[in-house]
């Protein structure tokens, strides 16, 4: 990529790069650092010119210690302690738990979904169009939230008697939701007498529009946030829509679809009609919970905590199975992450490199040959867009450092980049990893057809942010300030997409960091954030155990951080890239596994004797025996030998 490239895809505060092209890499600098300093204490040789390198690396050692912010409670209730204990009950606290009925996961504690706005509405339209055997086309989204509300809305209206199809736009042509152009395609494809939208719609007044204009009805489900008054559709069911009082605004697009055909199968079962019992499909609403960050609240933790029990008993979808086998992953041990890192990326890669469509087969499979075929399918696309990720990844990289961005101690507040090479179904995942290298909220822009890259034409941006910043609120901040400038937009707090001209990028950018000047400086720095030390018995697997069973852990119910001051026993480098340490704690009568992945060489020294760590607790597996190990999130060197 040439100089003149990287000024032309880049919207920030530096216009020259001249004096930067020639910069070494920052990652680059720090592992010639180690690869200096490490060479003579490795292999015990005599002082060496590199031993002098090392010394001017290290310089004179300054002790130094972690700096977190405690997360805060008001007070432990007596309840919580003495039926939790003083880790456990601290940890609850901390995360809003006020009682140990906070803590029920009986299906029995869900909210009702009568408090839905539209959702009898819903359920009168639905069960009409089932009755009178019209044809019922499922309008989707193009993730994993998408593909599970769209194979959950399908096979429970597949079993209550209904004539069902299922259409995804293809990301490519179409674009996100009920556009009239996906209207009048779904309409020529299927005829259908009723479009349901999930996880998607609550911003389609034109499509439909269009929809009522061919004479078809439209039931909205979707979970997206709006400012707006809903389209004029039979029915809409969205939490988020002005006027609805459901309690949790956390549900997501499956969960919301759950709702509604629990409540359609409880109505026709009370008529003595077909029916069909949603509550088996609690895999589905987990999987998609998880994979679209829902917050944790009470409600989503009961759906997400019984459609985790279910896979662990084999009770599920056979594409979940075959998905779950594909990444090595044990599903009598299913967890949250298991989801997060392992499932829904071959979903979302489906919808990312070709269409969801392969995604939403393999979960409808009904037998477990058809679900590892397609989930080997998924497997192929995901390792193609993890390529074609590393690529955009490493040419985004180039242009930061290239502009000193990762190096600057005031970068702009927010990032906008653009490539004309780029693939529009991975800049999401690559404004997330800017996001995260630089604390900063991040647009990453893409053709939106890549045979079309004239200044008039489309571009499709996906916006990653941080706490602090409602990053989809920014946006619309942006287009009520400039009308010409955004297309379309939609998102939630954390996450946004938009559609823009590609002779507006710049002028977007200035825009964006226009609107962003409203935020203090504090929001823009991480807060790292702990729940405090850990007692000597809570170094156990006992306790690790009991952590990881009592409640999923996840977004908005945070999985739980501890730090401590360890004594450094001894280290090892492994692969070059990882520190694993053994420690001794106050306290604990045996050493402490611990490792670092992608360990920050300017943090560790070689000679340290005592480290102040950020950690997680985990248990390793080794040759069939289990052992306590911490994962460190971030590390200082306290004293030195």
């Amino acid at each position: 990529m040439s100089k003149d490239e990287i000024q032309n895809s880049v919207f920030t505060k530096y216009p020259d790069v001249s004096n930067y092209t020639n910069r070494q890499p920052a990652q680059q600098q720090s592992t010639q650092k180690f690869a200096n300093a490490s060479l003579t204490h490795l292999t015990n040789t005599h002082l060496t010119s590199q031993t002098w390198d090392f010394r001017q690396v290290i310089g004179q050692f300054t002790p130094k210690t972690l700096t977190l912010s405690p997360r805060l409670y008001s007070h432990i209730p007596d309840e919580l302690q003495q039926t939790y204990g003083q880790t456990l009950s601290r940890l609850f606290a901390a995360r809003g738990v006020l009682s140990v009925d906070d803590m029920d996961m009986s299906v029995s504690g869900l909210l009702p979904a009568g408090d839905l706005l539209g959702i009898d509405k819903a359920v009168l339209t639905i069960d009409k169009a089932l009755d009178e055997k019209k044809r019922i086309l499922i309008v989707g989204d193009f993730d994993c939230d998408g593909a599970t509300s769209t194979t959950l809305m399908v096979r429970c209206l597949r079993e209550m008697g209904g004539d069902v199809e299922f259409l995804v736009p293809d990301r490519f042509k179409f674009g996100y939701g009920l556009t009239p152009q996906i209207v009048e395609y779904g309409v020529e494809m299927f005829r259908p007498n009723l479009i349901i939208t999930v996880d998607n719609g609550i911003s389609s007044h034109e499509g439909v529009q269009k929809a009522c204009q061919l004479g078809v009805d439209v039931v909205i489900t979707d979970h997206h946030l709006t400012t707006k008054p809903s389209p004029e559709a039979a029915a809409v069911v969205n939490p988020n829509q002005l006027g609805c009082t459901f309690k949790s605004k956390s549900l997501v697009g499956v969960g919301v679809a759950f709702y509604v055909m629990g409540r359609v199968a409880k109505v026709r079962r009370q008529m003595g009609k077909s029916t069909t019992k949603v509550a088996k499909y609690l895999d589905l609403v987990a999987l998609g919970t998880i994979a679209d960050l829902g917050v944790l609240d009470k409600n989503n933790r009961i759906l997400v905590t019984h459609g985790l029990a279910q896979i662990a008993k084999a009770d599920c979808c056979f594409g979940i199975l075959a998905l779950l086998e594909q990444a090595g992953r044990d599903y009598r041990q299913v967890n949250a992450d298991d989801f997060g890192f392992a499932v829904a990326p071959r979903i979302n890669a489906a919808g990312r490199m070709d269409n969801m469509r392969t995604g939403i087969e393999c979960l409808l499979a009904d037998d477990y040959e058809t679900a590892h075929h397609l989930a080997t399918e998924l497997g192929r696309l995901n390792y193609s867009r993890r390529a074609i990720e590393s690529q955009m990844r490493d040419e985004a990289t180039h242009i930061i450092e290239t502009l000193h961005l990762s190096d600057d101690k005031n970068p702009p507040k927010a990032i906008s980049l653009y490539q004309d090479g780029w693939h529009q179904g991975v800049i999401g995942i690559v404004a997330g990893r800017i996001k995260e290298q630089l604390y900063r909220p991040a647009v990453v822009f893409a053709p939106a057809d890549n045979t079309k890259l004239g200044d008039d034409d489309l571009i499709k941006g996906s916006a990653r942010s941080i706490a602090g910043v409602h990053i989809r609120d920014v946006i619309e901040a942006v287009a009520i300030a400039n009308p010409d400038l955004i297309l379309h937009f939609g998102g939630h707090a954390m996450a946004a997409g938009l559609t823009i001209y590609k002779k507006n990028f710049n002028a977007f950018g200035q825009a964006l960091l226009t609107a962003m000047q409203e935020f203090d400086d504090e929001v823009f720095n991480e807060e790292r954030f702990t729940d405090g030390q850990l007692i000597a018995n809570d170094f156990s697997l006992s306790f690790v155990r009991t952590l990881k069973n009592i409640s999923v852990w996840g977004n908005g119910f945070a999985h739980p951080a501890f730090d401590g001051v360890f004594e450094v026993v001894n280290f090892r480098i492994l692969k070059e890239k990882h520190l694993k340490l053994t420690l001794n704690a106050p306290g604990v009568l045996y050493p402490i596994e611990a490792i670092w992945f992608n360990y920050d060489v300017d943090n560790w020294d070689y000679r340290a004797s005592q480290v102040h760590i950020l950690f997680t607790l985990e248990i390793n597996q080794w040759q069939n025996n289990e052992y306590v190990q911490l994962f460190i999130k971030d590390l200082a060197v306290c004293q030195i030998n």
